[in-house]
């Protein structure tokens, strides 16, 4: 297939079969604010509206942003450039995904990113999604190499780590992780496409047994080993995954702004 095709085969799938939800409900009560974490501020923009800019590089639709605490605040900033959902209770981000099934609708895909991660490029965007595609994946997942947790790379020791055994692969929440597990430096970067049709055919099965007693998103990984389906990785800059949790995380961020 030509690049030219490519181009306008993902120009397609993200203007008709595809929606970008935004997971943006979150109290972000360790940056020590009463905000929600995405509007937390960096380089005089927050957060959200970093990731809008990239999103509407390669999408002509509203994506679907996920709200909850302060839901208000999000919406008078972001106004009508999204969709909403509100998510009552924060139960994590398995149940944040669920609670836009509605909205969702009939695409055939539904990508899902973190709205407190500025630096995701519009490019990146676009190469999940062809990866997506052109794999037949019932899962595609952005993972990101680190050669250390030293330095603005401190930000990814509370990232979810990434298991291989085979052709198994699998997200192991930091929380949750062994002391072995915890040296793996490939790490969930928080960004996903799902094939919609098995999305809600497995959403359901997901557990809260885990430190935090929140349905994990990452736990569909696990599922679609078991049942020896396709998961593809795509590698990405690990800066393009940096998010911010606490006021020191995001001041790593003001390093790249």
């Amino acid at each position: 297939m030509s690049i030219l095709k490519v181009k306008l085969r993902i120009i397609f799938m993200i203007g008709s079969n595809t929606k970008i939800v935004i997971l943006a409900a979150g109290k972000g009560k360790r940056m020590q604010s009463e905000d929600p974490k995405v509007l937390a501020k960096l380089a005089g923009k927050h957060l959200i509206r970093h990731l809008l800019e990239e999103v509407e590089k390669v999408s002509g639709e509203k994506p679907i942003v996920v709200v909850g605490y302060k839901a208000e605040l999000v919406k008078k900033e972001l106004g009508d450039a999204c969709v909403y959902v509100e998510q009552k209770e924060q139960l994590g981000t398995g149940h944040a995904l669920s609670v836009t099934r509605v909205r969702v609708g009939n695409a055939s895909q539904v990508m899902v990113l973190q709205g407190d991660m500025p630096f995701i490029t519009a490019g990146t965007i676009k190469k999940l999604l062809e990866v997506h595609l052109d794999s037949r994946a019932k899962i595609t997942a952005a993972t990101c190499q680190v050669g250390d947790f030293n330095d603005w790379r401190e930000a990814f020791i509370s990232f979810g780590r990434v298991l291989r055994t085979g052709d198994n692969v699998e997200i192991k929440e930091y929380r949750d992780a062994n002391p072995l597990e915890k040296k793996i430096k490939e790490v969930n970067a928080g960004a996903y496409v799902f094939e919609t049709g098995w999305l809600w055919e497995n959403l359901g099965k997901i557990g809260n047994k885990n430190d935090q007693k929140e349905y994990y998103l990452t736990d569909l990984l696990k599922i679609t080993s078991e049942e020896k389906e396709k998961i593809t990785t795509v590698p990405i800059d690990p800066r393009e995954a940096l998010g911010a949790n606490t006021k020191e995380e995001l001041e790593i961020l003001e390093r790249f702004a």
